[in-house]
């Protein structure tokens, strides 16, 4: 593990999440965002531009074009969150309605969405399934998914007709990659944000630390955890679907809201992933992964994904 990073303000670790879109409304994260301002913790959000198709793609929720859901939007990125890409809408996107969305973005955000991550799914991906791996963990990754996502994700290719790599590159500054288990996502990935020069059109990628849903948040951000994050003077961004039963009929799941709570009266710089990822990288300027690196780093995301499920 390497050295901790000084914080700003003197701060022992650091802290956010990244929450994406999927199946949300209002009515099913609107007090999730409550208690987290309330708190003090200041995260991302994901959105879609754009509605999508409702015979297509899945786990479909609010766009940017739900007047009330943009509005909510705007008044999160005014109370300091960050609203970051999850694509154009909830399903595959051409290369024209990418670009549309982005401009969409842009128009409402004041700016290019700074972090993004690939929805499931959704053909525009960029650099996913078999291509996140290289070399043997290419074969490794289709023999563990039986091919199922073989092919599908084409973001990155320009004879493709979801193509946007180009614009990727030029628009979005961070990219969510692997996700893994222990909550300080720096120890799992000390070189993050970097960038790697077989996967160029992304500028930086990031790691996260699993939340995926309201169990693994909970695991992974309990009380043993957090005391390890603070000790270690860590990172964490962790992971997650805050649409995915965190809140039900308007009440938050009690051990959600305590766990949150209690990290919260610790000292942390709980910031939105984008700021965090900037202090990384002016502490440790522009990292080139190596293929040592990489594949050491693909091999135990695949042990992990094996072994519990990790996204």
């Amino acid at each position: 593990m390497e050295p901790h990073v000084q914080w700003p303000g003197g701060k022992r670790f650091a802290f956010t999440i990244f929450d994406d879109t999927d199946s949300a409304t209002i009515a099913n994260v609107g007090e999730i965002y409550a208690l987290l301002s309330d708190l003090g913790l200041r995260t991302t959000k994901t959105c879609w531009p754009l509605r999508g198709d409702v015979s297509k793609g899945k786990n479909a929720g609010h766009t940017c074009e739900d007047d009330d859901y943009r509005c909510w939007l705007q008044g999160l990125q005014a109370k300091g969150f960050e609203i970051g890409w999850h694509g154009a809408t909830w399903h595959s996107s051409s290369r024209e309605e990418t670009i549309r969305g982005l401009d969409k973005f842009a128009s409402l955000f004041g700016h290019d969405p700074r972090v993004a991550a690939n929805h499931t799914g959704s053909a525009d991906g960029m650099y996913w399934a078999e291509k996140r791996m290289t070399g043997v963990n290419v074969l490794l990754y289709n023999l563990l998914t039986r091919m199922r996502h073989r092919g599908q994700y084409r973001g990155e290719l320009p004879s493709d007709h979801h193509y946007w790599g180009d614009v990727c590159r030029d628009r979005v500054k961070y990219y969510r990659n692997f996700v893994f288990q222990d909550v300080n996502t720096l120890k799992a990935c000390p070189l993050m944000p970097y960038h790697d020069r077989r996967r160029p059109l992304v500028n930086y990628w990031f790691s996260a630390s699993n939340g995926v849903d309201l169990s693994r948040f909970n695991n992974c951000l309990s009380e043993k955890h957090q005391d390890q994050l603070e000790e270690e003077g860590g990172a964490c961004i962790i992971y997650s679907h805050f649409a995915f039963g965190f809140q039900r009929q308007g009440t938050l799941d009690p051990r959600f809201r305590s766990l949150l709570e209690r990290l919260a009266r610790k000292d942390g710089w709980f910031v939105p992933t984008s700021t965090m990822l900037d202090q990384l990288l002016t502490v440790n300027g522009r990292r080139e992964i190596t293929p040592w690196q990489r594949g050491r780093m693909e091999r135990k995301w695949m042990l992990e994904k094996i072994t519990l499920g990790t996204t």
